[in-house]
C-alpha cells in the first residue's frame, strides 16, 4: 500500500440536470482517525439520483456516490478498528460514537455526524481540486471515485468472502431494507406484510421478510419484471400498483389488512396509501426517501380508531459496526441471497447511464466495478 497524497478520478455533480463530470482530484492526507479506502465497487442509488436531479438541494462540486466497498490502503494514527488490507463496507452515516444516541445504541440517530454536511468529522473534505479548493463528498463518502478518505466509523470490516458488488449494496440498500424489517418494524414469523416498490431497497425488504418468516408477503410495483423477481425473492403474491382494487386485494390476501406495510419508493402517492394497506394494530413503515418538502395527507381518525402506527425508517435503524458484519455472515451462510440484487455491473465511465436506468426504473441495481476480481471470493 502506498502512503501519502494521491490523485484519483471521480464523478462530480456540478448542477441539477447536468451529467456528472469526470475530474481528477487529490485525496486529503490521512491523519488522526481517517482511513483511505481503494474503492472496488459502488452501487448507484436513488439518493444519488435525488441529488443529480435536484430533488435534494446540494451545491456543486460534489463527488457523488455513497454505497461502496473496498480495501483499506492507509490509516491514521488514531485508527484502531481497521488496518491496511482489510475489506470494508462504507457507512454513509458515520456516527460519532460519543453522543447520547450513539451511547444508547441508536447510531442511525447520531447527533454529531457531519456526514449530512458532506464533510469529514472536522468539517474538511476528503477531496481537493487541482487548484487547491475543497471538494465535498456526498454523505462524506463520494464512492463514485477510484478511492476516498473517510472517518474510521464509516469503514466497517467484513469477511473476505463477501464479493465487492454485494458488499457495496450492504452499505445502503441491503442494510436499509433488511433493517427496516428486523430493526425498525420488528416483524415476527407469520406476520403478514406488503412491500410497495420493488426496486433495490424493496428487494432487500423482501429478503428480510423471508429471513424472519413473514407470510403472506405481497409485492406491489408497476414493473412486471420487478414483480417477477419479487416472487423469486419470496413474495407470495404480486399486484400491480395502478390496480384500482389494490387495497381490497391486499385486504383479501392478508385478512383485512397487513400487519406491516413498507413503502420503498419515496413518492407522496404511495406513502399516502400505505396506512390503508394495514389492518387494525398494523404499522406503515416509510423506507423510501422522498424529495425535500414532500407532505402527505393522512386520515388521522383511521389511525386512531385502528390503532395504526406510521414509522419513519432511517438506514434500517442500523448500527453499521454491528449490522454490516451480521448481514455479511447471513449472506455467506446462504440465508440472504444478496447476489440476486446485483443487476448490471459496469464501470465508472458508465455512471451517467446508470442514473438514467434509475430514472426509468429499469432492471436491478447497477453496480460500478472499480477494480479487478470484484467478484472474487
Amino acid at each position: 500500500m502506498t502512503p501519502g497524497p494521491q490523485t484519483v478520478r471521480a464523478r462530480v455533480f456540478n448542477a441539477p440536470g447536468e451529467a456528472l463530470g469526470d475530474e481528477e482530484l487529490r485525496l486529503a492526507d490521512v491523519r488522526d482517525d481517517l482511513v483511505r479506502v481503494r474503492l472496488r465497487a459502488s452501487g448507484v442509488c436513488g439518493s444519488d439520483l435525488h441529488v443529480a436531479d435536484g430533488d435534494w438541494i446540494a451545491q456543486g462540486p460534489l463527488v457523488l456516490g455513497h454505497e461502496g466497498a473496498g480495501i483499506v490502503e492507509e490509516v491514521g494514527p488514531g485508527v484502531g478498528d481497521v488496518r491496511p488490507g482489510d475489506r470494508v463496507v462504507l457507512s454513509w452515516f458515520a456516527p460519532c460514537r460519543r453522543c447520547r444516541n450513539c451511547a444508547a445504541g441508536l447510531a442511525w440517530l447520531c447527533q454529531n455526524t457531519r456526514a449530512l454536511e458532506n464533510t469529514l468529522p472536522d468539517g474538511t473534505t476528503g477531496f481537493i481540486s487541482v487548484d487547491g479548493s475543497p471538494v465535498p463528498a456526498f454523505l462524506g463518502l463520494g464512492t463514485f471515485a477510484e478511492a476516498t478518505v473517510v472517518p474510521e466509523s464509516a469503514a466497517v470490516k467484513v469477511p473476505d468472502g463477501v464479493p465487492f458488488p454485494v458488499a457495496a449494496l450492504i452499505g445502503c440498500a441491503v442494510t436499509t431494507g433488511v433493517g427496516a424489517v428486523v430493526n425498525t418494524a420488528g416483524v415476527r414469523p407469520g406476520d403478514s406484510a406488503v412491500v410497495v416498490g420493488c426496486g433495490g431497497v424493496g428487494q432487500a425488504i423482501l429478503l428480510g421478510l423471508g429471513l424472519v418468516g413473514a407470510d403472506p408477503v405481497v409485492a406491489v410495483d408497476l414493473s412486471e419484471e420487478r414483480l417477477a423477481l419479487a416472487r423469486e425473492l419470496g413474495a407470495t403474491h404480486a399486484l400491480c400498483g395502478d390496480d384500482p382494487d389494490l387495497v381490497d386485494d391486499v385486504r383479501t390476501i392478508t385478512g383485512d389488512g397487513a400487519d406491516h406495510a413498507f413503502e420503498a419508493i419515496g413518492k407522496a402517492a404511495t406513502i399516502g396509501v400505505l396506512p390503508s394497506l394495514v389492518g387494525r394494530g398494523g404499522q406503515a413503515v416509510i423506507v423510501g426517501m422522498p424529495a425535500e418538502g414532500v407532505t402527505v395527507p393522512l386520515d388521522t381518525f383511521d389511525l386512531d380508531d385502528g390503532g395504526k402506527r406510521v414509522l419513519g425508517c432511517n438506514y434500517g435503524s442500523s448500527v453499521p459496526s454491528v449490522d454490516f458484519p451480521k448481514i455479511s455472515r447471513l449472506y455467506l451462510s446462504g440465508r440472504l441471497p444478496l447476489d440476486r440484487l446485483v443487476g448490471r455491473v459496469t464501470t465508472l465511465d458508465a455512471v451517467n447511464g446508470a442514473l438514467d436506468d434509475l430514472r426509468r426504473a429499469a432492471g436491478l441495481r447497477t453496480v460500478i466495478e472499480q477494480g479487478e476480481d470484484s467478484w472474487a471470493r
